[in-house]
């Protein structure tokens, strides 16, 4: 398995064993996940798998088995933190996710106790099984090839539910402390998402619609609960994008109150940070002001640091964003020589066929620079020399 794009859709809600059942249903490797889990040196658990039907629908049904010598241990943070940095079994970045999502765990049940989140001790996040659930999380992501990873917003369900500290109301104060500022749904009755499944969510997941895609295959995680208004599993599909095009995007904000000496530096960042073009446009803006459109045109991988460019570097408050497609001739690069020095000229082809040509300017203009003479002239010899090679 490698890369492309896991959707999950918690139809009945997610938890951390209903994560690990889902990816094991897409074909994670059961005996390579426990293998990498053994490393923890956490004792006394095991995978108990089966398969399982919720409202006729069939999946993977997962249950970590914790026997009596692995005991009720209540962990910190920083004993959570020892015990994944020192597990051989777990690569670096497997390592950084767990230990990031138990970061987003702490943080919560910091704030709702009112303590530092050095202080917290987890009860059932600490428990045996849930570090195997959220270790085990980090480790399936990686055996299904670090996918790109999106989920539609999870309902939360309603009513009361027993903890360490009593009972208390579901979503449970962790959850929803987890899940603020991702959408959500208040639906549902007991409780559909844990605090496990709301942190792997919130920590690997862009919660909200996904991108066009082509699906190649669905796996059901299936959990315990047998709920009469749904079924209570958690689909994952794997899939690539459904168009190649649609990984390069426009991203465009518009500027009344900025000042143009601004405006050059902020080409020159957005290129740098690898945008493909970048352009400032004259424009009329609200109040009949005289303003710019400032944009780029970027690869996917690189949206959301030229965004943060963008709010950085000018004063926009706002930018918009959309899918463009693409097409780029092919390009190679011919040296050629003149009187003044060698320089580059750059050819577009399509099908083969060369349709246009032209010198590389920075070569021009140091050489312009280094003999003293005009831009144009080192351009015009160029294509000079590049003409009559082909007349060769």
């Amino acid at each position: 398995m490698s890369g492309g794009v896991l959707y999950l859709e918690p139809v009945g809600g997610i938890a951390g064993d209903m994560f690990l059942a889902a990816a094991i249903d897409l074909g994670v490797d059961v005996a390579k996940l426990e293998a990498a889990l053994r490393g923890l040196g956490v004792p006394g658990w095991r995978f108990k798998l089966s398969r399982a039907e919720r409202h006729a629908i069939t999946g993977t049904h997962l249950d970590v088995e914790v026997g009596e010598e692995a005991g009720h241990v209540h962990r910190s943070l920083a004993d959570i933190r020892a015990l994944i940095q020192g597990a051989t079994t777990l690569s670096p970045k497997v390592k950084a996710r767990a230990q990031s999502i138990f970061q987003v765990v702490g943080e919560a049940e910091a704030k709702i106790h009112g303590v530092p989140v050095d202080q917290v001790h987890f009860h059932e996040v600490g428990a045996v099984d849930s570090i195997v659930d959220i270790c085990g999380a980090a480790v399936a992501l990686e055996l299904l090839g670090e996918p790109e990873v999106f989920a539609a917003p999870p309902p939360l369900g309603s009513g009361q539910v027993k903890a360490a500290h009593g009972n208390i109301p579901v979503p449970a104060p962790a959850t929803l402390e987890i899940l603020r500022d991702v959408p959500v749904r208040f639906e549902g009755v007991g409780e559909l998402t844990t605090p496990t499944g709301a942190a792997i969510l919130k920590t690997c997941a862009k919660v909200g619609p996904p991108p066009e895609l082509v699906v190649e295959k669905v796996g059901y995680g299936v959990g315990t609960k047998d709920w009469k208004d749904r079924p209570n599993v958690l689909r994952a599909s794997l899939a690539r994008r459904a168009h190649q095009a649609a990984a390069t995007y426009v991203v465009e904000c518009n500027l009344d109150d900025c000042s143009p000496q601004l405006l050059g530096g902020i080409l020159e960042k957005l290129l740098a940070l690898g945008a493909l073009d970048a352009y400032v446009l004259p424009a009329t803006m609200k109040k009949s002001r005289p303003g710019h459109v400032l944009g780029a045109v970027v690869p996917a991988e690189k949206r959301e640091a030229v965004l943060g460019a963008i709010f950085a570097e000018s004063t926009t408050i706002g930018a918009r964003f959309y899918p463009v497609e693409r097409y780029a001739l092919d390009r190679r690069w011919e040296p050629v020589q003149t009187e003044y020095g060698e320089v580059r000229v750059k050819l577009a082809l399509h099908n083969g066929e060369v349709l246009n040509a032209n010198p590389e300017y920075e070569d021009c203009k140091r050489l312009s620079d280094e003999r003293g003479v005009p831009v144009k002239r080192v351009w015009a010899a160029a294509m000079t020399a590049w003409a009559q090679a082909q007349k060769r």
